[in-house]
Formats: C-alpha cells, sequence, structure tokens
C-alpha cells in the first residue's frame, strides 16, 4: 500500500465494518476449542479455558481430508505432500477473462469440503489456498456459508489463480453479494454486525482447470479458511514482554521501485505486500532464478521484488495487497506454504518468533501514532521478525529509503494497538477501520517440533 494516508479499495471493508459495529455489537462469546484444524487467537498461544476466542481456522491438507467431501473429477495424491488434482474432466466450460476480453474452452473438475461448522460464529472469512499451477492451469476458490438463522449465501468466489499470467489474469471478483453479507476483495463479511447476524458454518468448493484436450492439472495442497469475530475496539489491551530474539531476514524496500512497472498497482511505492513477502520466502530460503527473473529490466536492483509484484497483482483490485494471493505466491516456492489469519495479541506474534517464524503484520495509523515510521497509512505491510529485551517490536518496514534503513524498532504499546484494534480515527478525524491482527504467515511444509507446536497451538495445523 502506499505510505500515504490515503482511502484506498481496501477502506471499503473497514467502513463497512465500522459502519455495521458502531451501535454496539457485542464481542464473540467465550469458548472452547477442539479438533485437529480448528484454532484460535485469542490472547496467547495457549489462552485456557477462560480466554475468549475471535477466530477459528480450519484447512484441508491431508491425503484423508482430500477424500473427504465431494469430487467430480478431482482425486486426491499422497506422498511428502498430499494434493488434490484432476483425474478425468467433469466438463468443458468458456471462460472469458474481464481482464483481457477473450474467451477461451477450458476443462474443469471440482472439489467440494464437507461442511465445517465453525467455533466462533463469524462476521468475516478469508479464504487462503496452497497450489502449483502449470502453464495451461488455473483454479478458482469459492465460499458457501450459512447464517445463524439457518439460511445460507450464494457460492461467493474468492478468487481465480494461477501462478503466472499467461492464461488467465489472476483477479478478485467485485459485486457479490446477497443484501446480508459481501465480498470485498479477498474478505466475506456480514454487512450488518450489529444484528447479530454470523456465519456459523462454510463449505468451500475448489474448481480446477486446465486447457481441453490435454493432461495437465493443477494440484492444491492447501485449502482452507479464517473466520474471526474480532471484539469492536480503539484500543487493545497490553501485554507483557515475554520474548527476546532477532530473526535474521532479508531487508527489501518497496521505495526504491517508485516507478517501476506501473502497470502493477503504480509501481513500487504500492509494493508493501510483495516486498514483504518477498523478504520472508527468502528467509525460508527461497530463491527466482535467472530465467525467472529475465523479464525485469537488468538495471533495477532486487529483481525478486518486481517479481514479486507482478505475481500478486489482482487485476480486479489495482494492487499488490491481496492477502491470500500473496499466501499463494509464498507457496509456490519448493518447500513453502502460506495462509492469512488473526492473531490476538503480540503473545501470539512473540511465540511464533521465538519458534523462528516471521510474520507479516497489516495495520493502519496516522504517523504519530507510530513513533519512528515517519508517514501515516491506511492500510500497509510490514514484516515483524523480532522483539527487542524491553518488549519493543523489530520490523522491516518495506516502506524506507533504502534497504539498509529497513529494520526498524517500534514501541511496544503503539504497535500492538494499531495491528489490533478495529477501529480508529483517520488524520481528518473520521472513524475508519482497523485490522484486527490480520496477517501473513509462511512456513516450511516440515516445521521443526516447537514451530509445529506453536502452530498446531494457533489452529493452523
Amino acid at each position: 500500500m502506499s505510505r500515504a494516508e490515503q482511502p484506498s479499495r481496501r477502506t471499503l471493508l473497514a467502513a463497512a465494518v465500522v459502519a455495521a459495529v458502531a451501535s454496539g455489537a457485542s464481542p464473540a462469546s467465550a469458548g472452547s476449542t477442539t479438533g485437529r484444524s480448528t484454532g484460535t487467537a485469542g490472547g496467547s498461544a495457549d489462552p485456557g479455558p477462560a480466554a475468549a476466542r475471535h477466530v477459528d481456522n480450519r484447512a484441508w491438507t491431508s491425503y484423508a481430508d482430500w477424500r473427504t467431501g465431494s469430487a467430480e473429477g478431482t482425486r486426491a495424491i499422497g506422498g511428502l505432500r498430499p494434493g488434490l488434482v484432476i483425474a478425468k474432466a467433469a466438463g468443458t466450460t468458456d471462460y472469458t477473462d474481464p481482464h483481457t476480453g477473450g474467451t477461451a474452452p477450458w476443462e474443469y473438475a471440482t472439489w467440494t469440503s464437507p461442511l465445517h461448522r465453525l467455533t466462533v460464529p463469524a462476521t468475516e472469512a478469508v479464504v487462503s489456498w496452497n497450489a502449483r499451477t502449470p502453464d495451461g492451469t488455473w483454479i478458482q476458490a469459492e465460499l458457501q456459508g450459512t447464517y445463524t438463522d439457518g439460511t445460507g449465501t450464494p457460492w461467493y468466489v474468492m478468487g481465480r489463480w494461477a501462478a503466472g499470467d499467461q492464461d488467465i489474469r489472476r483477479t478478485s471478483v467485485d459485486d457479490q453479494s446477497d443484501g446480508r453479507s459481501t465480498v470485498w476483495t479477498d474478505t466475506l463479511a456480514v454487512d450488518d454486525a450489529a444484528s447479530g447476524l454470523r456465519l456459523v458454518s462454510y463449505r468451500l468448493r475448489l474448481t480446477l482447470h486446465r486447457r481441453p484436450g490435454t493432461q495437465l492439472t493443477p494440484t492444491v495442497w492447501r485449502l482452507g479458511a479464517m473466520g474471526s469475530d474480532v471484539p469492536d475496539r480503539f484500543t487493545v489491551p497490553a501485554t507483557m514482554p515475554r520474548t527476546a530474539r532477532e530473526l535474521i531476514v532479508p531487508r527489501y524496500s518497496q521505495e526504491i521501485h517508485k516507478g517501476r512497472y506501473p502497470e502493477y498497482d503504480n509501481g513500487g511505492e504500492a509494493w508493501c505486500s510483495p516486498t514483504s513477502s518477498q523478504m520472508i520466502v527468502e528467509y525460508w530460503g527461497g530463491r527466482l532464478t535467472e530465467e525467472q527473473l529475465a523479464w525485469v529490466d537488468p538495471s533495477y536492483a532486487d529483481p525478486q521484488v518486481c517479481h514479486a509484484a507482478r505475481h500478486t497483482y489482482d487485476h480486479q483490485y489495482a494492487g499488490c495487497g491481496n492477502w491470500p494471493f500473496n499466501a499463494a505466491y509464498a507457496a509456490t516456492f519448493e518447500g513453502l506454504q502460506g495462509v492469512v489469519t488473526r492473531l490476538g495479541s503480540l503473545t501470539d506474534l512473540e511465540a511464533l518468533i521465538a519458534a523462528g517464524i516471521p510474520v507479516i503484520t497489516s495495520q493502519s495509523f496516522r504517523e504519530e501514532e507510530l513513533t519512528g515510521a515517519g508517514y501515516g497509512t491506511a492500510g500497509h505491510l510490514m514484516a515483524v521478525i523480532g522483539f527487542t529485551p524491553d518488549g519493543d517490536v523489530i520490523a522491516n518496514d518495506p516502506a524506507s529509503p533504502d534497504n539498509a534503513s529497513v529494520r526498524r524498532v517500534y514501541r511496544r504499546r503503539e504497535w500492538e494497538n494499531i495491528w489490533l484494534r478495529t477501529k480508529r480515527y483517520d488524520a481528518n478525524g473520521k472513524v475508519r477501520g482497523g485490522t484486527g491482527g490480520i496477517c501473513y504467515i509462511f512456513w516450511p511444509v516440515g516445521p521443526a517440533p516447537r514451530q509445529q507446536r506453536v502452530l498446531r497451538s494457533l489452529g493452523l495445523t
């Protein structure tokens, strides 16, 4: 996102949430969480039985998972990284790409998940996926929810995605609403949270596409969703420092890419999300080849950041900040996976850092609310890489003039509030929405035991 305090299309979601909760919607009630793939982020990595639950994570990743639900032309594959592939096309459809105007036929096959009942009745849901899409293939992810009154949503398209852009233009889909909930780029949100209406369950559907007459297939390794009902708040409770550790993460500035490839959201000044993603991908050992980077002007430094921008760009949103697209980009690197979720406190984030897992966080703030930032923003991503002995946040902030100045230390209390709150005042004194702890987490397919324990405690494995 741009460093400037300017409204973006994502702020439409934030404004809708503010309007919905302004009349006093109550937070989710406390409750317990069970099961392999559902989890919470309610204040600590081990919040205890009395802690409020605000987040439900569920993902299908195993061979047994892929053999559940309903398959039409797809089949599960085993191995070190189980997945879902096309076995035999269920049919052929014509797809007209809204961003090129071209129409082409595609064979397709589908998989529909079993019904998942949310442990936290949700006001919002974000779908994530990890997949390989060879040239000539692409996927579509959809969600159909059930409300508290027993009625259902339509099947909402949560993304049309390919790793490259030679077959289709990866895209979110606008103008999806049933008058009770709306899809805002990558987030399904209940329109009037104050009414008490919530999503209590959902199904996910994958449609795998390939060029007719070929044996090509996408492979989907992970499909899941994060449902949440975060308490309405301008401020959040303070936490006590627990971890002093700094991870060694590459440092990249988005600002040195100003004016480069303006077809991708006007160039580098808006590339906080892909720049942060590339930093964490490379922390885990992900590297791009000379062949993959051959399209970038050789005079440009850090061509991998340009590559990340191109390959996370959402042609409908007209930006690189689509959250699931960034998680999916990370998973195109061998041995990596990525999700979008919410955390409940800095204690959760500290537990991840202590286990060696950096986190990409989304926040919005006025310049005076974050000492040392030097800018205000309606939405910005940065990579949290550690904590000082005093508990302050160490972040690789891509909104820095050069790579050398990317590492920043931000005051703990200021930082946790701008990240975890759901409401804020902008530079003009108007009430705006906050991100409520949204983050991307990338980690290896085979995490170390300590990493596995922390991820499991957050419902991510």
